[in-house]
């Protein structure tokens, strides 16, 4: 059984996705591993005449992939039954394991969360739902099987811990904990689920750069989203494959600093882009590439820094055509065409295994170098 780990080398919206479901596609009979984060992902995947956005599923889902959310992750049940409703109706069964320790997003936390975002969120509660759970307050998916524990731990939660939210409704989130429970697509896990999978594809949540010990605190997410968790989780470093993705240009969704912003650019606006400005997460910035950043998070995740089984998948280079350039120490690297755009990026980071594709079109991903 084989690891593929696909590891965002930014601050997310690299395409994570893409890139998981056409590794899924090359696979005899793959899981899809979610490692980090929860359901703040929002993961465009387009297969089979469909355009989904996961973040309660794995991106292998169009595929017929199952999913597995570790204990690393939160879980909401009201957008798990929200998104499986959604994916029903298109035809789609999926399968999805849950790890009994998943902490639960719970309608108190996403209520403070919209309220109190000063570094910016997506307003999904994710980073409360942890925080809560060092406090002691904890609710976990295994939980939800007993009813009557259930109720009792919301209860003391909202009593004790988020006594200015008690007013919120908490109906829908009972509701869709019980359906959680029955659904025939979803199952509770006491770890990795079990089953001959061939490979494990492990997709990560944001990037490098929001990492919780390197990025630039406070405008992080509370997750280890490099490989920290991958290797808790499967400690054979040896026979993993790492799979960093980056867009042919530098993005952000939110606050938080992101250097050349100070560039003009060219960079076309792609319409059907995901990523667009709410008011928890604020504006969608992209500026010119900025290659010592990306060395820099290469450098502090120790597993891709030093494994010679890596790849560097860059995406959206359809929309650099007039814009083939990036900077490295200060200075800004013309290049001449799109193979040597890629080809210098690939030199200086240190890939000899390259691909491309254009947007969110995951069936077009070739290997450049």
């Amino acid at each position: 059984m084989s690891s593929k780990v696909v590891i965002g080398a930014g601050f997310g919206d690299e395409g994570k996705g893409l890139v998981t479901d056409w590794l899924c596609r090359t696979c005899a009979n793959p899981l899809v591993v979610r490692f980090s984060g929860g359901q703040q992902a929002g993961h465009t995947v387009v297969a089979n005449n469909i355009r989904h956005v996961f973040s309660n599923f794995g991106s292998g889902t169009l595929q017929g992939v199952p999913s597995y959310f570790s204990r690393f992750c939160t879980i909401d049940p009201v957008g798990i039954i929200n998104e499986l409703n959604l994916l029903l109706e298109q035809g789609i069964q999926p399968l999805l394991f849950i790890d009994a320790q998943c902490p639960v997003t719970t309608p108190y936390d996403i209520a403070r969360n919209q309220e109190h975002h000063p570094h910016g969120s997506c307003g999904v509660g994710v980073g409360d739902t942890l925080n809560r759970e060092e406090q002691h307050f904890s609710l976990t998916f295994g939980d939800l099987f007993y009813p009557w524990v259930l109720e009792t731990r919301l209860d003391l939660l909202r009593t004790f811990f988020y006594k200015e939210y008690a007013v919120v409704s908490a109906e829908a989130f009972l509701d869709s904990c019980a359906a959680v429970t029955k659904s025939p697509s979803i199952c509770k896990t006491d770890g990795f689920p079990e089953g001959n999978w061939s490979d494990l594809v492990y997709e990560g949540s944001q990037g490098l750069l929001l990492d919780q010990h390197f990025g630039f605190f406070p405008y992080v997410t509370r997750s280890n989203t490099g490989t920290a968790n991958v290797l808790a989780l499967n400690n054979n470093s040896e026979e993993m494959e790492v799979w960093l993705v980056s867009r042919a240009y530098q993005t952000r969704h939110g606050n938080g600093p992101m250097s050349n912003q100070q560039l003009p650019h060219n960079i076309k606006v792609n319409h059907q882009e995901t990523n667009i400005p709410n008011r928890f997460q604020g504006e969608f910035r992209r500026t010119l590439l900025d290659l010592d950043l990306l060395e820099y998070a290469i450098q502090r995740d120790p597993l891709i820094r030093t494994t010679q089984n890596r790849h560097l998948v860059i995406t959206c280079l359809d929309q650099v055509q007039n814009e083939l350039r990036f900077t490295r120490q200060g200075q800004i690297i013309y290049c001449d065409n799109e193979t040597d755009f890629v080809s210098k990026i690939a030199k200086i980071l240190g890939f000899s295994s390259v691909y491309g594709s254009s947007s969110d079109d995951g069936t077009n991903i070739n290997r450049i170098k």
